[in-house]
């Protein structure tokens, strides 16, 4: 099973070739791991392979310990080498493996500043991943800590954990890539669908208690897994666009607990008025919620809005599995913070002043979390009216 994950990963996901240069980002409880990639890699050929390992315990260690100024001086957080791979066109494979409360104890305000001080450290790359010009994908690890921490009660926690991941990203298929190739064609087919209605305004409601609009700029787009070269997230699920940020109005509540950075906000809702986050509540994580919307001057505006069945792989296990990359593929969602220019028709060809224009979010941060249900309504405006894209949680178009 794990051949056939490295394989879809690099194979389909980066679409690596010999000549392709490739950095790995990874924490050390996943070097088993890695060591069978690079083995692999190699003998596809490639032979520039730099290993971006951190210590998960170390860098608990040095946030507990530094003031906010060696934060921010601190190597841990400078990933300058990420854009010396972006110049010569790397393919950049960010592997996630959890470690259940490790940061517990951190401070919120040093998980943000740590955060965005690695954002800050490579603009080439993040500039060249928000252009579509790199390759670039997320994907997780399981390990025993965190395979303990989801299924409780299996036999066999670890091996649940890969069984489970088997199910969501097709690897129990003889081709997984053939499997994700068909999946997202049909994706394509429902994006073109949403791009087709002319979409300028959305509203959702649930017994929760979301009653909110999001407006969409003129010429915006859908995108899915199925957009772009390569597939930027393993497993990926949903159907997203990029809002006006000036103009979203109401509140929305959180469907899920959010995991940033290892701390959990949980049983949280925004209030939006003229764009702009004035209001927040959470039963636990208050704090961390606040760094995120106070992250920099756009970070309390929206950047992306996303459709996921709620009759889908991963809500189907009702999971939590405490790492947005995979829970935001189970629920339909929105993100604080940047918007995606791929989501705006020629938005590459354009300045930021008219980027800002059109409401094209241009944070340093991006934040989602989950506002799905099962009782989730999505009406929307469109060039012949008014309908319902969504209802009981799933796409009706």
């Amino acid at each position: 099973m794990e051949e056939k994950y490295i394989e879809l990963l690099l194979k389909r996901c980066l679409k690596v070739k010999k000549t392709t240069p490739l950095l790995i980002s990874y924490n050390t409880i996943s070097r088993v791991f890695v060591n069978k990639l690079v083995e692999y890699a190699k003998k596809m050929g490639l032979t520039d392979i730099y290993l971006d390992e951190k210590n998960q315990q170390e860098v608990h260690n040095v946030l507990i310990n530094s003031s906010m100024k060696k934060i921010k001086e601190n190597p841990l957080f400078n990933a300058s080498i990420w854009d010396e791979y972006a110049k010569k066109d790397g393919a950049f494979l960010m592997l996630e493996s959890e470690i259940p409360h490790l940061t517990d104890d951190v401070p919120s305000n040093k998980l943000a500043v740590s955060a965005l001080t690695k954002t800050l450290s490579k603009p080439l790359y993040k500039k060249r991943q928000l252009n579509n010009e790199i390759a670039w994908c997320i994907a997780i690890v399981p390990n025993n800590l965190w395979a303990r921490d989801i299924f409780k009660d299996a036999k066999e926690p670890l091996k649940k954990f890969w069984d489970t991941l088997a199910d969501i990203c097709m690897l129990n298929y003889d081709n997984p890539s053939a499997e994700w190739d068909k999946f997202l064609n049909k994706q394509k087919e429902t994006q073109e669908k949403l791009n087709k209605l002319k979409i300028t305004k959305l509203y959702y409601k649930n017994e929760l208690g979301t009653n909110f609009t999001v407006s969409l700029p003129d010429n915006a787009l859908w995108n899915s897994g199925a957009s772009g070269k390569w597939i930027v997230n393993m497993p990926s699920y949903e159907i997203f666009t990029t809002p006006d940020y000036h103009k979203t109005e109401g509140i929305v509540y959180a469907s899920k607990p959010l995991n940033y950075s290892g701390k959990e906000i949980k049983d949280f809702n925004i209030t939006f008025k003229q764009g702009k986050a004035v209001k927040w509540q959470a039963k636990v994580g208050k704090d961390i919620l606040e760094e995120i919307i106070k992250g920099d001057k756009l970070s309390s505006y929206l950047g992306e809005v996303a459709l996921v069945n709620y009759n889908s792989p991963i809500s189907n296990t009702n999971k939590l599995f405490k790492t947005t990359l995979i829970d935001e593929n189970a629920s339909c969602h929105i993100a604080l913070g940047s918007g995606f220019l791929e989501c705006i028709k020629d938005g590459n060809a354009l300045d930021k002043k008219t980027l800002d224009k059109l409401g094209i979010n241009s944070s340093k941060n991006h934040v989602d979390f989950m506002i799905g249900t099962k009782d989730l309504t999505i009406e929307a405006d469109t060039k012949d009216g008014h309908i319902t894209i969504m209802k009981k949680g799933n796409l009706v178009i």
